[in-house]
């Protein structure tokens, strides 16, 4: 049974918090147990203050895939980057020998500025295959990884690679799968090296959502949310019960963010305060 975001109020399982001047709740009812995130580039036809201040009132503390020189607006409104930008493309990976260099570069620039900022979580991707064998593929992206997980360590800074699908979005995608992404982990053998599982993607391509975050828990570190089909609002509309799903990454111990990553079709502060609401279990 769904729990949709136009009957949760009645049904009493959040209480309203107290409305800003632009309708929006502030926030003080969330449970906490939750930390609430949401992408930047899904809410891009709005300045990167609107998004900031927007997400404040309704209660989120981190805004996801900013560049360096974004930090300092997010920080002016006491927000985290949850999830930095990388260097690279989804395209142009870790998966590829002959990337290895500039990538390996672009992180070594990177990763220090996430930190000097105070922040812990920069992504990667793993690039297409374009005709490459998995297992090289898995070799070549810990090879590459391996050349700059140093510098993500000594700054306490975690390079996540985020898993993606390949039915709808992102065609031939090489991480469209969370067992093929853990043996890259487990190649790396680092702390510092962990899977960035995006619910929507993971539906599309795998479907079997709580027994893979159950399964690999130890290797997930930030979830990206979005209703399926469609990648619109958590709603009705869609078939993932997010609220369940919720309970199980808490039951893994996961301390981290999640993030939400839909594309609004209606009101999309209205639609991004119901997403927080929903998965704030």
């Amino acid at each position: 049974m769904k729990l949709m975001a136009a009957s949760a109020t009645s049904l009493g399982l959040f209480k309203m918090a107290p409305k800003s001047s632009s309708g929006l709740s502030v926030g003080k009812s969330l449970k906490g147990n939750i930390n609430h995130a949401v992408c930047r580039w899904t809410f891009s036809r709005f300045s990167l203050e609107e998004v900031c201040q927007k997400s404040k009132e309704i209660g989120i503390k981190g805004i996801d895939l900013l560049n360096p020189d974004e930090f300092a607006t997010a920080k002016k409104y006491g927000l985290e980057c949850s999830m930095s930008n990388g260097p690279g493309s989804i395209e142009k990976g870790l998966n590829r020998v002959e990337n290895h260099a500039e990538l390996t570069d672009g992180f070594k620039r990177m990763i220090p500025l996430v930190a000097e900022a105070g922040f812990r979580n920069i992504i990667c991707f793993s690039g297409n295959k374009d005709g490459l064998d998995d297992d090289e593929g898995i070799k070549n992206c810990a090879v590459g990884i391996k050349e700059f997980i140093s510098v993500a360590e000594k700054h306490d800074v975690v390079v996540s690679m985020e898993v993606l699908n390949t039915k709808v979005n992102h065609k031939d995608y090489h991480a469209n799968n969370v067992p093929w992404t853990a043996k890259i982990a487990d190649e790396v053998g680092s702390d510092y090296f962990k899977i960035l599982f995006d619910i929507y993607h993971m539906q599309v391509d795998n479907g079997n959502i709580m027994q893979t975050i159950r399964d690999y828990k130890d290797y997930i570190s930030h979830y990206h949310t979005a209703g399926v089909p469609g990648r619109n609002e958590i709603d009705d509309s869609q078939e993932l019960n997010y609220p369940t799903i919720m309970k199980t990454i808490l039951d893994t111990g996961f301390d981290g963010w999640v993030a939400q990553e839909f594309i609004p079709l209606r009101d999309p502060w209205k639609s991004l305060q119901e997403a927080v609401l929903i998965c704030d279990v």
